[in-house]
């Protein structure tokens, strides 16, 4: 039997190991010579450091030559957006305003509890400016784009752990959202991302953007996003705002399907105009459901669009962010970030708390929507993937980004779990993501929804031409 190193999982991966078929050197090298070939096209890493990566596959390997494994990653390789911490790499966030040298020596929660499992670090991938948009591009590393066609941007922001996992990279990887970031990338670029209900994942240091923030994983598979989730949840006591501990195993719970569960299906919310290619494909995802045995209505949750509140939550953490900065320093950064923050630090502190009302009242509305509707279906994006290096779409009526997301930043307003796993590609062959919305720390019941539609409905099989030359063994 031949297998492929750059299509395996992570849950693949581990069993090979453990057989003693694979090793993670292998591996680990396989997927770096696969950013070498292809990343030029694609630009999802800042930051790769052969040397560094392999010598954490060659402890692994010696770990299991002994028998002794560690955790629950050994010998993975992980792509980590360059906003979390990484004690052996500097820390950039796509910025010149950031010294690397402070930022070594430092592991951020996830960094941290990966390092605890034996995970390999392949790279970091790239980010926006802080973070700060739906789309990946930085002052320093340039532009990210689309892995199954480089002329589209990947989304952002976090674009380049998607681009990573989509063309064999790296298997898993870690990313942020405050208004989309991971679900966003993961919808543009055909993999799952999920973003986990606040407070589930620690995360330190604090987000400028306060509870908008989510640490999670991305993955071309439900499973080995719960396996990551399994990793990432552990406890760590410099995030003040994490939920007490619970101990879930994400992996076990993905067993039961979704046979008598009450699903809402929204194609748009009631406010949003969704591309026809999206909206077909989300009935098909739809039918799906129902012939998984699930209760599947269509329904509206009831908001209208809380684009405004959102608007001054984010950018108003977009300022937070940069409230210290000289002026020389301004003029380095990108200056469409620097315009949507000074226009957010003339906001009122009613005006900021106003909104956080109307988060409040979202969040109240959600959790009654809940108590009769267990899941909430809707497309992760209205549209597929436009032409990169731009921040909103050719000819679009408005000039940020949040405009093209309005599925994603709501329910980062709500602190819910939401996911969104590939359901097709439009005639452009760009993909289709579907999101899956649960109640707050329902996160098990989200994942475990999402793998039944991925198992019964699987694109799995389906990679970017991008994705050329492959690496195999016996």
């Amino acid at each position: 039997m031949r297998n492929d190193i750059l299509t395996m999982t992570a849950t693949d991966l581990l069993g090979y190991y453990r057989t003693g078929k694979l090793s993670p050197v292998e591996v680990s090298e396989a997927m770096l010579n696969q950013i070498e070939r292809l990343d030029s096209h694609t630009n999802g890493f800042c930051l790769v450091d052969r040397k560094t990566s392999l010598d954490f596959a060659r402890e692994s390997e010696t770990r299991y030559q002994r028998g002794e494994p560690q955790g629950l990653l050994d010998g993975v390789p992980v792509g980590v957006k360059d906003v979390f911490l990484t004690p052996w790499w500097p820390t950039r966030r796509g910025s010149h305003t950031v010294d690397p040298d402070t930022t070594l020596n430092k592991a951020a929660p996830s960094v941290a509890a990966l390092a605890r499992h034996g995970f390999v670090p392949i790279g970091k991938t790239t980010t926006p400016e802080l973070g700060w948009k739906g789309v990946t591009d930085n002052p320093i590393d340039g532009v990210t784009n689309n892995p199954w066609n480089p002329a589209k941007t990947a989304g952002g922001s976090s674009g380049g752990s998607a681009v990573a996992v989509a063309l064999g990279m790296a298997p898993l990887a870690l990313g942020t959202d405050a208004g989309g970031s991971i679900r966003i990338p993961a919808a543009f670029c055909g993999i799952v991302g999920l973003k986990p209900s606040f407070g589930e994942v620690p995360h330190w240091p604090a987000s400028p953007f306060g509870t908008l923030a989510h640490a999670g994983p991305m993955a071309w598979t439900v499973e080995d996003c719960a396996l990551m989730m399994n990793v990432l949840t552990e406890a760590d006591h410099r995030d003040s705002n994490a939920v007490p501990r619970r101990s879930i195993d994400y992996l076990a719970a993905l067993e039961g399907g979704v046979k008598g569960l009450k699903i809402a299906y929204s194609p748009n919310l009631g406010f949003v105009d969704v591309d026809p290619a999206v909206e077909a494909a989300l009935a098909e995802a739809v039918a799906v459901f129902t012939a998984l045995g699930a209760e599947v209505t269509r329904v509206d949750p009831g908001f209208g669009d809380p684009l405004g509140a959102f608007g001054h939550l984010f950018y108003g953490g977009a300022a937070n962010a940069i409230r210290d900065l000289s002026a020389k320093k301004r003029a380095l950064m990108d200056p469409q970030l620097i315009a949507v923050a000074d226009k957010a630090a003339q906001l009122s502190m009613l005006d900021y708390l106003g909104a956080v009302n109307e988060s409040m009242a979202l969040r109240e509305r959600m959790a009654h929507f809940h108590q009769k509707y267990d899941l909430l279906l809707t497309p992760a994006l209205p549209i597929t993937a436009f032409k990169t290096g731009r921040e909103v779409p050719e000819d679009w009526p408005h000039t940020r980004w949040p405009t093209w997301t309005p599925f994603t930043y709501p329910f980062n307003m709500t602190g819910q779990p939401g996911l969104s796993v590939p359901c097709g590609f439009d005639n452009d062959g760009l993909p289709i993501g579907l999101q899956l919305v649960g109640a707050r720390f329902n996160d098990a019941l989200v994942l475990r929804a999402g793998h039944a539609y991925q198992q019964a409905a699987p694109l799995t099989d389906h990679r970017p031409a991008l994705f050329d030359s492959r690496v195999e063994t016996e």
